[in-house]
């Protein structure tokens, strides 16, 4: 059964750094990239794929198993590389030039499978058709380098619990945003304070000697 992804991110490039559970914590408790089925799932869920598109790639991959666990490698590879991208625009430091070119080799392929059509009230980008087991990689790639060079970069958030790692883009209106999904870590912080602040008030109440 393929996982379920939860994309809270706001993004496609953000979401797939999310595909790793608790990435600051002892250990992780889960990389939902196991398999290059687990990429399409994403990429299908995410609706970046179409469903016969992805029934194509599976097929492909079925018949070149060898093939779809390089492709799964280099899919780790680039989620890595966007996550301590992003993360650093989060923290207002400098991307590590080593993670810029995994991305940039994504995305020169992307542009090479890309191609301008006549839309309403002007033109847009179409994927040329493919069967390349990479081409999900490409999506992922001009989605980090279409937010790299938007106006969002600045609302690129890095989750404020202390295990979680999760990356999503800030658009509350006050920009105060500081939680991944606050029905989930932001409630466990919550509970986590209230525990705190019990056992405070049960040390101060308690007689001295006691």
């Amino acid at each position: 059964m393929s996982p379920k992804f939860e994309l809270t991110g706001g993004d496609l490039c953000l979401d797939f750094a999310n595909t790793v559970d608790h990435r600051h914590g002892a250990e992780r408790t889960a990389d939902n990239l196991k398999s290059y089925g687990d990429l399409l799932a994403f990429i299908g869920q995410s609706r970046a794929l179409a469903p016969a598109d992805r029934t194509r790639l599976e097929q492909i991959a079925a018949k070149n198993p060898a093939e779809a666990s390089r492709v799964l490698r280099q899919a780790v590879e680039l989620r890595e590389a966007v996550y301590r991208i992003f993360a650093a625009a989060a923290a207002r430091k400098r991307a590590h030039q080593g993670d810029l070119g995994v991305v940039n080799r994504c995305v020169r392929q992307a542009f090479n499978n890309l191609q301008l059509q006549p839309a309403a009230g002007g033109f847009e980008w179409e994927w040329r058709p493919n069967e390349e087991l990479e081409s999900p990689l490409w999506k992922i790639a001009k989605s980090a380098a279409d937010l790299l060079t938007s106006a969002e970069l600045h609302a690129v958030r890095e989750c404020a619990a202390e295990t979680c790692g999760w990356l999503f883009l800030d658009r509350s209106r006050n920009h105060a945003r500081r939680w991944c999904d606050m029905k989930v870590c932001g409630n466990r912080a919550k509970a986590q304070r209230h525990y705190r602040l019990i056992k405070r008030s049960r040390r101060t109440a308690q007689p001295a000697g006691a």
